[in-house]
């Protein structure tokens, strides 16, 4: 099992030699194997950019020595640890789509001490890195995987792989500006590339209601949307991502996740996994946790002639009048008849 990176290392015991950081790292020229830091982020223990600062922090060490350098390949056979804690072996490749609310940060551990998205994932899932991210006020789809190598060609705008987003902004604009967008637009000296932008809808009133806006975009730098649209006039007070690629949040609740298939995996992002990481089977792996059904039982009727609250709730308040209001007479009931006899007919006049 693989420890989260961000735990201690435990002190060697008694008798262990402790790791030597003077011993020269393998070096990586002619060297077998695959790199250090796509075999971490295969493992799903982080991003390679996270694994290279691991490294840095002294908390990865490869048969028992402290790396201080990236630049090491693994070769068959060797043990490799994160934080004292061995990793195991590659699962098969694993995806899921997650509907991330608004209010989290999408990071492992925020130094703000800010809610996370892995700390309100629920529970059962293996340990996974997200696609990309959305900042804290951003809401809608983020993919999940433990394979980091998926996750990094995911994120690469050359892989063509488009997110499409839906933004609520306040402001007034026309299609024909956001035509515009198509040749691409740099803001503050950050190019940004061409850019999909309809009107959706808009509300009728007076200049600065709020209108829809559906973006569709390759790159997914930071706050690119936000950026974008605020250069244009307009002020973004909520961003939906509805797909990324070929998965989209339909029907999704807010905090829920589902896994995606082995089937869909292998049809659509076998170019991107290697043949042996690619999952077999039909079936995800993941059930989420059931939820509580409401309790549809027909509450107990009131018996007659017996006093107490009734077992669907308290009984109804009488209404109390103040002094000097008159109460609403009631209507007396007509006498009623004995059964059996009818009344006589009237006679003719």
């Amino acid at each position: 099992m693989v420890g989260h990176p961000q735990h201690r290392s435990p002190r060697p015991s008694p008798g262990q030699a402790s790791p030597d950081r003077s011993a020269p790292d393998r070096p990586a020229p002619g060297a077998s194997g695959e790199r250090i830091a796509k075999v971490l982020a295969r493992a799903g223990i982080a991003s390679r950019r996270e694994i290279e600062r691991l490294i840095e922090a002294g908390k990865v060490a490869l048969n028992g020595r402290l790396l201080t350098t990236p630049a090491v390949k693994v070769e068959p056979g060797d043990i490799l640890t994160v934080d004292g804690v061995v990793v195991s072996a590659a699962e098969p490749t694993r995806l899921f789509r997650y509907h991330k609310p608004a209010g989290l940060v999408t990071t492992h551990r925020d130094p703000k001490g800010r809610s996370t998205v892995f700390e309100a994932l629920p529970p059962g899932l293996p340990r996974v890195i997200s696609v990309g991210r959305l900042d804290i006020t951003s809401e809608g789809l983020l993919l999940l995987t433990n394979d980091g190598g998926l996750a990094r060609a995911l994120e690469l705008p050359s892989g063509g792989w488009l997110r499409r987003y839906r933004a609520r902004a306040r402001g007034r604009i026309d299609q024909a500006r956001l035509d515009t967008l198509k040749a691409g637009i740099t803001v503050e000296g950050v190019h940004y590339g061409p850019i999909e932008a309809s009107l959706d809808k808009v509300r009728e009133g007076p200049v600065g209601a709020n209108l829809w806006i559906t973006l569709t975009l390759a790159e997914g730098k930071n706050r690119e949307v936000r950026r974008v649209l605020e250069a244009l006039g307009l002020t973004v007070n909520r961003l939906i991502r509805v797909a990324y690629g070929p998965f989209a949040l339909g029907t999704l609740a807010a905090g829920a996740v589902e896994e995606v298939g082995p089937r869909v995996i292998r049809e659509q992002l076998a170019a991107v996994i290697a043949p042996q990481n690619l999952p077999t089977g039909e079936r995800a792996l993941y059930k989420a946790p059931a939820a509580s059904a409401p309790d549809r039982r027909a509450p107990a009727r009131k018996q007659a002639g017996r006093g107490g609250p009734s077992p669907s709730g308290p009984a109804p308040e009488r209404k109390v009048y103040k002094a000097g209001w008159a109460k609403p007479k009631i209507q007396a009931k007509p006498p009623a008849r004995p059964a059996g006899r009818r009344p006589r007919p009237k006679p003719p006049a």
